[in-house]
């Protein structure tokens, strides 16, 4: 299964769907089995938008002031044999995974936590446990309206395959995403990348911040 995972969207007024960002966030979803929506949706209009690709599950923003049956507080997807918990907030997502199952999911156990919030994209594996935030696909980094990320996450028997994808640039404004993958089988690291490169397994365990791609890799870049 193969399921879109998207946040923060904070349409601003004067758009009137994703759309008229630019064609790249529904060209990503288009395909997809599912999506989830990490929250700040902040009009059901964008919830309608991402229903033309797939059934959609969301959960609720600060900055989500409707009802929709489509939204919840916490929302909880079984698959493949693995449990996958959505939330709006884990911050900050450098605690211990622990600590952000009790805070943001009630303790309720998962193989893998999205959240929102932050628009940075994040992507981790620690503790048994495959952290994504898939950052914004409107708003990067808190940064002017563009185009910006979202994420995709793969499942099969034993193996899990997530992705941050980079939307943009849009009209010349640079998109602060970093794209990057991880494939976890039988719960290790088997490949991942950053950038657009390969790196070693123990490299993408390190913190998001410390990760690097070796020199070797960029010649010719």
């Amino acid at each position: 299964m193969r399921i879109g995972l998207i946040s923060d969207t904070h349409l601003p007024q004067l758009l009137h769907s994703m759309d008229d960002l630019g064609p790249q966030t529904g060209q990503a979803l288009r395909g997809v089995d599912l999506i989830l929506h990490g929250g700040d949706i902040t009009v059901p209009a964008v919830l309608d938008w991402c229903e033309q690709f797939a059934p959609v599950l969301a959960v609720r923003g600060n900055n989500d002031i409707f009802e929709d049956s489509r939204l919840a507080e916490l929302q909880f997807v079984d698959i493949e044999g693995f449990r996958i918990g959505l939330a709006h907030e884990l911050r900050p997502e450098s605690r211990p995974i622990a600590e952000i199952l009790d805070a943001s999911l009630n303790g309720e156990v998962v193989d893998v936590l999205i959240g929102g919030d932050t628009h940075v994209e994040r992507l981790e594996y620690r503790d048994d446990v495959l952290l994504i935030n898939p950052g914004s696909p409107s708003l990067p980094h808190h940064l002017s309206t563009r185009l910006g990320a979202i994420g995709m996450l793969t499942v099969t028997p034993n193996r899990l395959q997530a992705e941050i994808i980079a939307l943009g640039p849009s009209d010349g404004q640079r998109n602060p995403t970093r794209p990057q993958h991880v494939v976890v089988e039988h719960g290790a690291v088997s490949s991942a990348s950053l950038d657009g490169h390969d790196i070693a397994p123990s490299e993408f365990l390190k913190a998001p911040h410390e990760r690097v791609v070796p020199a070797s890799e960029l010649k010719g870049v």
